[in-house]
Parts: structure tokens; C-alpha cells; sequence
């Protein structure tokens, strides 16, 4: 478990890629997922994001990114938006490990050392994440981490303003704790 280099970044992108087409069935939509092709700099470069990878026998099988990125509305419910204070949200991203390495504690790994990061860096107040419910496992990972602060399956068909997502996602909206 490791920060990443610029030297992951080609394996990383295949952890990703792999996993919004096998794990999530829509593949990459660049609305979305645009952070995939641009690691270095959405990850790398900016002094507040970070990039952290699992490795195992030197190949990258998991990564989880963190973003100073406050949900806003839309996408996302104003009710998830008003909850963060803009500027200052750390967002949890592309948590994802190969299915041949799940269930070993890797995705709590790297989650924890995302956690630990936040902690250190001033700007963060608070720490966001979603997932998508029909992603097998997703919501009773992040339930033991965070609290569910929005469930759009509880508000089915509902979208939220111009530029909303058609997508039929299941997106549940999670806070964790900030570590300082």
C-alpha cells in the first residue's frame, strides 16, 4: 500500500477501466469518469490529491484516489451538497480492487490510507463519498465507515436538475469521519 507514481498510473487506469466495464456494466463515460484518463492531474499534481495503490507481487491491483472536490447540486441531491462546505470537502474516488484480490482487506487499506491523508491537510473539513448500491457488497463496506447521508433509491426516478444524470444508478451518499 503506497502513494502512487507516475510510473503506476498505466496500471492503475487499467484497475479502473476494467472495473466501470466488468463491475459497473456501463464502461467509461467521459461525463464521469474523464479523472481515469487524466490521473496525473486530478491525482498527482494538484498539493491536496492523492493517489494510493495496492500492490502485489509488482502489479497494481487496487486503488483509491482523494479529491478536494465538494458535491454540488446538480448531480448530486441539494441535500448532499448542502451538507459539505465547498472548497474545503475531501471526496473519496475509484476505490476499486481486482475481484481476484477482493476480500483480503485491501479496499480498507487503502481507504484507511486515504483517511490518514485527509487528516493531514488543513483545507478538509469534512470527507464525502458515493457508491452505487448494485455494485455487490458497496453500501455495507462504506456503512461500517461512514453514515449514509443520502439514499436516491429511496427517491426512485427523481433526478436533480439540468444535467442530471438518465443514468439508472443506485447512488447512495456517504460521510466519513475526519481523522486529525
Amino acid at each position: 500500500m503506497r502513494r502512487a507514481e507516475a510510473d503506476d498510473l498505466a496500471q492503475a487506469r487499467s484497475v479502473m477501466l476494467d472495473t466501470v466495464y466488468r463491475d459497473f456494466g456501463h464502461g467509461y463515460l467521459p461525463q464521469w469518469h474523464s479523472d481515469i484518463i487524466d490521473l496525473e492531474s486530478y491525482y498527482l499534481a494538484p498539493e491536496d490529491n492523492a493517489l494510493f495503490v495496492a500492490e502485489r507481487d509488482g502489479a497494481v491491483v487496487g486503488t483509491a484516489g482523494v479529491r478536494g472536490q465538494t458535491p454540488s447540486s446538480p448531480p448530486h441531491p441539494p441535500e448532499v451538497a448542502e451538507r459539505f462546505e465547498a472548497g474545503r470537502t475531501a471526496s473519496l474516488y475509484r476505490v476499486y480492487v481486482r475481484p481476484e484480490h477482493r476480500r483480503r482487506g485491501l479496499a480498507g487499506a487503502l481507504v484507511d490510507a486515504c483517511l490518514d491523508f485527509i487528516g493531514t491537510r488543513e483545507r478538509y473539513t469534512g470527507v464525502y463519498l458515493h457508491t452505487d448500491a448494485r455494485t455487490p457488497g458497496a453500501v455495507e463496506f462504506w456503512s461500517r465507515r461512514g453514515a449514509v447521508v443520502f439514499d436516491e433509491r429511496l427517491v426512485s426516478g427523481e433526478t436533480f436538475g439540468p444535467g442530471a444524470h438518465s443514468e439508472p444508478f443506485e447512488t447512495v451518499h456517504f460521510e466519513l469521519e475526519l481523522r486529525r
